[in-house]
């Protein structure tokens, strides 16, 4: 990308980020620590009810190299240590402390409008202007920067400059609609189903500190999640093809989602006594892709540049990623160092976003599931495997990473 920035300070804002989630306060607390400034605009008015309740412990390290992490282990969220998968009577749970890579082995189940409010409140407090109900309608570039126009909440238009703009918009992809580069996911369509539930389910049930994947009894491309939270309540939802829900024709997405998870026994017995806190929400064809991840004087981060399915709550997780790796490239460049937007945020990114793909695809194709639910797996093959479902899937150490299709089409000879 050719260098077009100004030193810092020249517009009126040196970064403009689009988006106040996760992806969008740990850009904001990156560059804060390196001096320059920053203004978020965010469609919504926080708190507000968002998916991806489920972190990874990858996320972990980036919340503490950004110090954000202090609030969200005082928050007093569900603490989660790893995964369990169902499939009929078969069960197997990974623990996230027993995996390859070095880190962080622990994380937390969260409410992302509680979550989500804590990241912006603490960029706030280090010096970012958050602004709230602001939609950005139209960038025009100037010499040395971008003019944004954003409308706020009563349809006033006002207008920023800036050096540049980091897109963490999420599914809403403001950049990609606006510059026209979003392109069809190479995924297949799926719409997805999901509430909070008061659960009432006992301490002797289940492990609280684990999310549970539970397969469709009689239909392997379907699955449920049940995520728990620390007060008692519990996220719950479906991902199925659109073909799958054409038999629940006429009942509201409520019924729809009730049917689901009670064709599973074990689900069923679970949700006894379970109500909904909100009414059944849906979101389809959320799986998306883009021409390119950075351009002329802008990036884009988590959702707002690839996302691929919540099965493995990898979103988040690409979310600060992306950041980090983008905010790394900025400075640089800010900086007057040499900067390769190719070379040093697309590829390493994409490294670790195609190993979820392979997991994802693996999953969907039906040869993951039996390597994941294989009595007599090696605890070596084990502890590389919860790796990448412990969010390290860029840790080229592991053997996975290196070349996860290859290694998954291997375990799934050794496993029939």
């Amino acid at each position: 990308m050719k260098n077009m920035l100004l030193q810092p300070g020249k517009q009126s804002v040196d970064v403009l980020i689009i988006g106040a989630g996760p992806a969008g306060c740990v850009a904001a607390a990156y560059l804060l620590e390196q001096g320059i400034t920053v203004k978020i605009l965010e469609k919504s008015q926080f708190p507000r009810f968002s998916i991806g309740e489920s972190l990874l412990p990858q996320t972990m390290e980036i919340l503490q190299q950004t110090n954000l992490l202090q609030p969200v282990i005082e928050a007093g969220f569900q603490y989660k240590n790893g995964a369990i998968f169902r499939w009929q009577d078969e069960q197997v749970e990974f623990d996230f402390r027993e995996k390859f890579s070095p880190g962080w082995g622990i994380t937390y189940q969260v409410q992302r409008d509680k979550f989500d409010s804590i990241l912006a409140s603490q960029v706030e407090s280090k010096g970012a202007e958050v602004i709230y109900q602001a939609t950005v309608k139209h960038i025009d570039y100037i010499d040395g920067g971008v003019r944004v126009a954003w409308y706020d909440g009563d349809g006033n238009v006002h207008s920023e400059t800036t050096q540049f703009i980091l897109d963490a918009s999420g599914f809403g992809r403001v950049l990609p609609k606006l510059l026209k580069i979003e392109e069809p996911s190479s995924l297949p369509f799926r719409q997805s189903l999901f509430t909070h539930v008061i659960d009432q389910i006992p301490l002797t049930r289940f492990d609280r500190n684990k999310i549970i994947i539970t397969v469709h009894p009689l239909d392997t491309q379907t699955w449920m999640w049940l995520i728990p939270f620390a007060d008692g309540s519990s996220s719950l939802g479906a991902v199925a093809t659109p073909e799958f829900y054409q038999q629940f024709a006429g009942l509201s997405p409520d019924q729809m989602l009730e049917r689901i998870c009670h064709a599973d026994s074990y689900l069923s017995n679970l949700l006894k006594g379970a109500r909904n806190k909100y009414s059944v929400r849906q979101i389809g064809g959320y799986s998306s892709s883009v021409q390119s991840y950075y351009g002329d004087r802008y990036a884009l981060l988590g959702n707002a540049g690839e996302f691929l399915d919540p099965v493995f709550s990898s979103g988040v997780t690409i979310a600060f990623k992306s950041a980090q790796l983008a905010c790394d490239v900025l400075t640089r460049q800010f900086s007057g160092e040499p900067a390769c937007w190719q070379q040093q945020f697309v590829e390493p990114l994409l490294g670790g976003i195609d190993t979820f793909r392979a997991f994802v695809d693996a999953w969907y194709a039906g040869t993951l599931l039996p390597i994941l639910c294989y009595p007599n797996k090696d605890p070596d093959v084990t502890a590389m495997i919860s790796s990448v479902l412990a969010g390290y899937a860029w840790d080229t150490r592991n053997p996975v990473v290196q070349d996860a299709r290859k290694f998954l089409r291997l375990i799934s000879g050794l496993c029939q």
